[in-house]
């Protein structure tokens, strides 16, 4: 996938204001439509135009975007960083709801946009979903606030144990002389025992305020682990590459095996392989039910690093040449 500089398709500066982005697209797209243009490729350019507008004009999906950093080069070979959105806040018009594209004309959007909002679009943040409606009328009139989205990354021994976290959320925002800039959000989070990838935590009041008497919004914290070490994570269930010796594999063995709330002696049956699954019941992520733990099983063979070790494998190749592991395979 090919990385998109929207700055350089738009003709403008990284720091240009949100009118001159405006400006340059209204230009650019009347040079190139499709129903007037007389430009080579205009309908690919006109394409490409309205991508990046769909991004510069928007300051929240512009902070994102621009978080990238400028050491990418237009048509480099790019893969979004794990996690690359997380941290910012992001209001409910920020990400339209319709897939269709922007004002849901059915533009289609590259694979370099898709996989960086594509899943918000998903999501369905905006499109004025994330609004709430006021009533009154005249001076009485009240709206509440919109709804604000984030993306929280949690460690996995905080779903075991639950936790109260500091965080801090860039909230992006438009300066007077029409820039884009982010102002910092400071929380507290009550992260509760058992949550999992893609549940959300709720903040009331602190989205958006509302106007005159109107109620603020809330914020939305949408759950994600970080990635660790040793184990990885499937909805409710939680798995562990476990490494064992040739001789245990095939003798059976019981070891020490780390879960994330503890240790616990694993009975390994004889004649174990690599691949093997042993689960756990309910010593997954708790809950009111709970998921499972599985180790997998890795069989680790000791290097032969000596004459002895060599000897070794020397002697096991002919005490098992009857064996043949690639019979499966029919050779």
């Amino acid at each position: 996938m090919e990385f998109k500089d929207y700055y350089k398709i738009m003709g403008v500066a990284r720091n240009a204001s949100q009118d001159e982005i405006k400006r340059a697209y209204r230009k650019l797209a009347r040079k190139y439509h499709p129903d007037v243009s007389k430009e080579p490729n205009a309908e690919i350019r006109f394409k490409e135009l309205g991508e990046a507008y769909e991004v510069l004009k928007d300051p929240e999906k512009r902070a994102a975007y621009d978080q990238l950093g400028t050491n990418w080069k237009a048509n480099q070979e790019f893969r979004p960083p794990p996690d690359w959105n997380a941290g910012f806040e992001f209001s409910g018009r920020g990400f339209p709801g319709d897939m269709g594209g922007a004002g849901g004309n059915g533009e289609q959007y590259s694979d370099f946009f898709e996989s960086l909002f594509g899943h918000a679009f998903r999501q369905g943040y905006g499109g004025g979903g994330g609004k709430r409606g006021g009533s009154g009328g005249g001076a009485s009139f009240h709206r509440a606030g919109e709804d604000h989205h984030a993306k929280l990354l949690i460690d996995l021994d905080d779903s075991y144990t639950g936790a109260t976290r500091s965080i801090m959320l860039k909230v992006p925002e438009v300066d007077a002389q029409g820039h884009v800039s982010t102002r910092e959000h400071k929380l507290n989070v009550i992260i509760p025992r058992g949550i999992r990838a893609r549940q959300h935590i709720r903040l009331a009041g602190q989205g958006a305020p509302g106007s005159r008497q109107g109620k603020p919004g809330d914020l939305y914290l949408e759950i994600e682990f970080r990635p660790h070490p040793h184990y990885r994570v499937d909805g409710p269930d939680v798995y562990l590459d476990l490494p064992i010796a040739p001789w245990e594999a095939a003798l059976g063995a019981t070891v020490k095996t780390p879960i994330p709330d503890g240790m616990v002696d694993l009975k390994i049956p004889a004649d174990s392989g690599t691949g093997r699954k042993l689960r756990l019941k309910g010593r997954g992520i708790p809950g009111k039910t709970p998921g499972d733990f599985f180790v997998v099983l890795q069989v680790v063979l000791p290097p032969a690093l000596d004459d002895v070790a060599k000897d070794f494998y020397r002697g096991m190749a002919e005490q098992f040449k009857s064996f043949k592991p690639r019979a499966g395979l029919g050779v």
